[in-house]
Order: structure tokens, then C-alpha cells, then sequence
């Protein structure tokens, strides 16, 4: 890749970000320990505090209250006999307003779930799992599943074989036979519907269904049992506490969950029941969508870009894996989502570390390390980004060494291959 240096930011000829470290670079600097990296941080970023947590709580719930009550106060849940009319417009934007901005906010509360999950929320983890479970449940994440599957994330980061959710698909698996024919799958849908459009089906998938498709163990898992044995088609779900994605000590709490999720789902079959389909979907299920779309995003862009590698299990450590994170300015949505996507780079080298000390830690962080060009900082904005992963962002040639993402976009079309 060519670079160049503008305002100490690396960036391609054509304007990209670039990360800083490249592994295959002979000068590239040695990594520090995470105990070197600790050390510049200030001991007070480590102390959790039960007020400090539950004050973002009711923070978020009064948020989401105030969120209702508007909605409530302008809204109807009855369609508008004219759907050609002014008022139906209305309705629609009027709806599409609120579940935006409501599953914003509730995003707050799901990484304030996933702080519980990490024990940063407060000193004691079982005050900790109570709150989780509760935020969570309520959002349909079945929490102690996603607890241990999401640890797991932060233990395996960025390895192609035994990380856990992004993780990357090789060429065969997308289709591709010699490195340049396209066979199936991903690649020939590609050719079919061309680069702008497979964009726009990578962001779907991820944004809109890639949530769910997740918790079943249909898309995004690693390759290896918790017996670190290959799993060979197996389904590995966050719901069965015999799947393979668990140690059987953990059988309980999974179960718990799963109970917790489905007592959800038969509460909201009793409201539909009691107040219609349409209201729960409108009330609930529209703010869901967005919630879920939120979270993926966030775990897609903060560990994925064509400069920022993969580690086959060769070459993977613990501190590269949580140095290939990345942090991205999120404007606005660092305020309802407690700068989950700004702070990322400390929260995966510190996840005990609570979420309001994140950005003192994060400075401390960035001063030891961008002066030996190991910190990640693409100021690119959150939706150009996603784009450009989305293009980009496609596969890896082998799951051993150290790899980088590749495009479909620069394999030639079979046709173009004929023609030779």
C-alpha cells in the first residue's frame, strides 16, 4: 500500500486510513506487554464504582422513558385509512423517528449490560450478572451465553481460527477456487449484482439480520469447540447448553438464559395478544432492529479494516490481537453509547476497566503508543468506514500467518477470465 503522512496519520494515495503497524514490515517495533502498556495508566481508571453505574442506568432509563413519552404523546398506532396521504407520511416517518432514536438509546443500556457481562459495571459480579441479565433479557441477548462467547471475542482477537464473531472467511469458503475463479456462493453474487450492490448486501447482512444469524450459530462464530477441536459443520448456538460453544460447567447459566429469552418472547406473544401485533412491532420490535444493528456495527468496525491483520494461530498473541483493534469518533452516539466504539482500543487491552474511565485511559494509551506507531485511530466517519469495509473487507487467503482483508472486488470477472 502506498502512504503518505498527513497530520501524523497514515493514509493511502487515495485518502484512506492506513493503520500504522504492519507485522511484515522488518522495522515494524516490538510490542510492548500488557503490563508496559498498563503501567502509563492512571490506578484510578480501574476503580469501579456501584453509584457511578447505576447513575447511567437511570440516566438511560429516564432517556428511554422521555423517548415513550413523546412518541406517545404524538403518535398513533392506528395506520391511517389513506396510505396515499399527508398523515400516513407522517405515521410512517413519525414511527421510523422514534425506533431510531429509541434502539439508539437502548443501545446504552446493552453496553451497560456488556459491562456487567465483563465485571467493569462494579466491584461485586454478582451485582453485576443481576443488572446484566435484567438489560439484557429485556433486549433479548441471552446473557450469560453472550458473556462467555463475547470474553472468549476479547481472549481470541483478530485469530482466524479460535476468535469469536467478524471472524474472517477464506477464499474458499467465499467461493473462490485458485485464488481467481469464481465457483459459488459470496463470489458469484458478487459478479451477478456487481460492487455497489454486494456493498449494500454486506450491510444488510450484517446490520439487519447478522445479529440473530449470530446468537444461532449460522454466521460469524469461530472454527474451534470450546475443546479448541475444529467443528467440522457442527452449529455451535448461544442457546443449547450442550452446544459445542460452551464447557459443560456452564450448562446452567446457559440454560437460565435461554429460559430468560424465551420468557421475553411469551411476553411479548401476551401483549400482542393483548393490545395487537402491530403496537408490540411498533412499540418494540422497530427499536430492537436498531439496537441489534448498532452492536454489529460496532464489533465490525472496530477490529476490521484491509490494513489492520489477521493472525493464523502461528502467529497470533494476546497483544496483537487486542492492538489490532481500532477506534473511530462516533460524534453524538459516544454520548447514548458511553463511547463503546472511541474508547475500543483501551476496552479490549483493560475490559474490567469501567466504560466512564475509558477516555482517560484511552489518552494515556494513545501517548505511550503512537509514538511507536502501534495505536489505531481511523478518523474516518463511522458511515464512510462501514462503506469501505463493506467494499473491502471481503476474505483472507489462508487462515495461517498473517493475513490481510481482501476484496471481491479485485477478482477478475469469469467472463473477463474466459476471454484470456
Amino acid at each position: 500500500v502506498q502512504s503518505s503522512s498527513r497530520n501524523d496519520i497514515k493514509t493511502t494515495k487515495d485518502g484512506h486510513w492506513v493503520s500504522p503497524y504492519n507485522p511484515l514490515d522488518p522495522k515494524a517495533p516490538a510490542l510492548p506487554s500488557k503490563g508496559e502498556i498498563k503501567a502509563v495508566i492512571p490506578k484510578e481508571c480501574f476503580e469501579r464504582s456501584y453509584f457511578h453505574s447505576m447513575y447511567f442506568v437511570a440516566r438511560d432509563t429516564a432517556l428511554a422513558a422521555g423517548c415513550v413519552y413523546i412518541a406517545h404523546q404524538t403518535l398513533s398506532t392506528d395506520v391511517p385509512a389513506d396510505l396515499a396521504s399527508v398523515d400516513a407520511l407522517k405515521w410512517f416517518l413519525g414511527w421510523n423517528t422514534y425506533a431510531f432514536w429509541m434502539g439508539c438509546i437502548l443501545t446504552g443500556h446493552w453496553v451497560l449490560a456488556h459491562e456487567c457481562g465483563h465485571g467493569a459495571f462494579s466491584p461485586s459480579q454478582t451485582f453485576n450478572d443481576f443488572w446484566g441479565f435484567i438489560m439484557h433479557q429485556a433486549l433479548l441477548v441471552p446473557y450469560f451465553a453472550w458473556q462467555y462467547t463475547h470474553a472468549k471475542h476479547h481472549r481470541r482477537t483478530n485469530n482466524t481460527m479460535d476468535g469469536e464473531s467478524h471472524v474472517p472467511n477464506s477464499k474458499d469458503e467465499m467461493g473462490l477456487k485458485n485464488g481467481v475463479e469464481r465457483h459459488g456462493g459470496y463470489a458469484a453474487i458478487h459478479e451477478a449484482i456487481g460492487d455497489g450492490p454486494f456493498a449494500m448486501l454486506q450491510i444488510f447482512a450484517h446490520l439487519a439480520i447478522g445479529w440473530p444469524l449470530y446468537l444461532m450459530g449460522l454466521a460469524s462464530t469461530g472454527r474451534l469447540g470450546n475443546d479448541g477441536k475444529p467443528l467440522d459443520g457442527a452449529v455451535i448456538d448461544h442457546y443449547r447448553p450442550w452446544s459445542k460453544m460452551f464447557p459443560s460447567k456452564l450448562r446452567f447459566k446457559i440454560a437460565l438464559s435461554t429460559i430468560g429469552v424465551i420468557a421475553s418472547w411469551v411476553g411479548l406473544y401476551f401483549a400482542a395478544q393483548e393490545y395487537g401485533a402491530l403496537p408490540v412491532t411498533l412499540w418494540y420490535m422497530g427499536p430492537l432492529v436498531w439496537n441489534q444493528a448498532w452492536l454489529v456495527l460496532y464489533t465490525w468496525l472496530q477490529h476490521n479494516d484491509p490494513s489492520v491483520p489477521q493472525y493464523g494461530p502461528d502467529e497470533w498473541t494476546w497483544v496483537k490481537g487486542a492492538l489490532s483493534t481500532i477506534d473511530r469518533p462516533y460524534g453524538i452516539f459516544d454520548f447514548f453509547h458511553h463511547k463503546i466504539g472511541s474508547t475500543h482500543v483501551a476496552h479490549h487491552l483493560f475490559h474490567e476497566m469501567p466504560f466512564y474511565k475509558a477516555d482517560v485511559a484511552t489518552a494515556a494509551i494513545k501517548a505511550y503508543l503512537e509514538p511507536k506507531g502501534l495505536y489505531n485511530y481511523d478518523p474516518t466517519p463511522w458511515y464512510m468506514a462501514m462503506w469501505r469495509v463493506a467494499k473491502t473487507c471481503h476474505y483472507i487467503d489462508d487462515l495461517e500467518g498473517i493475513q490481510y482483508y481482501k476484496s471481491l472486488e479485485d477478482i477478475p470477472l469469469s467472463k473477463d477470465l474466459k476471454k484470456d
